[in-house]
């Protein structure tokens, strides 16, 4: 167990996740066509897109050395080491508006043998968004 009796907010709330980027032209407006949201902040080499409270920080990968040196910082061609999942009400209904915006699925829907019905995509740096409902 640990002592949190130093910091009472331990560990609190996930307020932000930087994803690096090869294009940011071309992840924002994947993002923005997708998700349908507004770019919450930008500057030459970050957009920041709010999903509920959490913060999606896509950052030209130029700047990503800075942030988690001395880490080396993998291309998009390292393969996926995780995916986000998004609850929704209807997958099968997200997936038809998701491919009227021009979004390819990599699977799905499909209903899972733990119980929920999902579908996964794939922006252009190559991070994997999951819809499960």
């Amino acid at each position: 167990m640990t002592d949190t009796s130093r910091n009472k907010s331990w560990p609190g709330p996930l307020t932000a996740i930087t994803l690096f980027a090869e294009d940011l032209a071309a992840a924002k407006e994947f993002y923005q066509r997708a998700f349908g949201l507004p770019v919450h902040y930008e500057d030459e080499t970050s957009a920041v897109f709010r999903f509920g409270d959490t913060l999606i920080n896509i950052i030209d990968v130029g700047g990503a050395p800075e942030l988690i040196d001395p880490a080396p910082v993998a291309g998009p061609d390292a393969g996926s080491r995780l995916q986000f999942t998004l609850t929704v009400d209807d997958v099968d209904a997200l997936c038809e508006e998701l491919e009227a915006r021009g979004v390819s699925l990599l699977n799905g829907p499909m209903d899972r043998p733990w119980g929920i019905r999902t579908a996964a995509f794939q922006d252009p740096a190559g991070h994997i968004w999951e819809i499960a409902s």
